[in-house]
């Protein structure tokens, strides 16, 4: 094609005509468009506590506090769970552990909340 041709073609007017039924295709989707209900919010209100919690957990478990010698004398069981957390740490496991309890509190949070409504 030769840039005459070229130029012709683009010069010529002709007007464009849509296919039938279009408008009125365009039409009808913009008002059942309008027509829709508006999108569900979302409930934020209830969803603050969970966050919340949450919030406060990820904070806790990251808390670099050591139990004092005293404490240790004390409780029995404490070394048990500081052998425990240990293992979970040499095996890269705590993210996991975090997971699984954050899923327990969630759960024991929500059967608790169903039960009192």
């Amino acid at each position: 094609m030769k840039p005459d041709d070229l130029d012709r073609v683009l010069l010529r007017e002709t007007e464009i005509v849509p296919s039938s039924g279009f408008a009125r295709s365009v039409m009808a989707a913009v008002r059942r468009e309008a027509a829709a209900p508006p999108p569900i919010p979302f409930p934020w209100k209830r969803a603050l506590p969970g966050l919340t919690a949450f919030a406060v957990a990820i904070v806790l478990a990251f808390r670099e506090t050591a139990p004092s010698a005293s404490s240790l004398a004390q409780s029995h069981w404490a070394d048990g769970v500081l052998r425990m957390v240990g293992e979970v740490q040499a095996t890269g496991a705590g993210w996991a552990l975090l997971a699984m309890l954050m899923t327990g509190a969630g759960l024991k949070l929500t059967w608790e909340l169903k039960r009192r409504w």
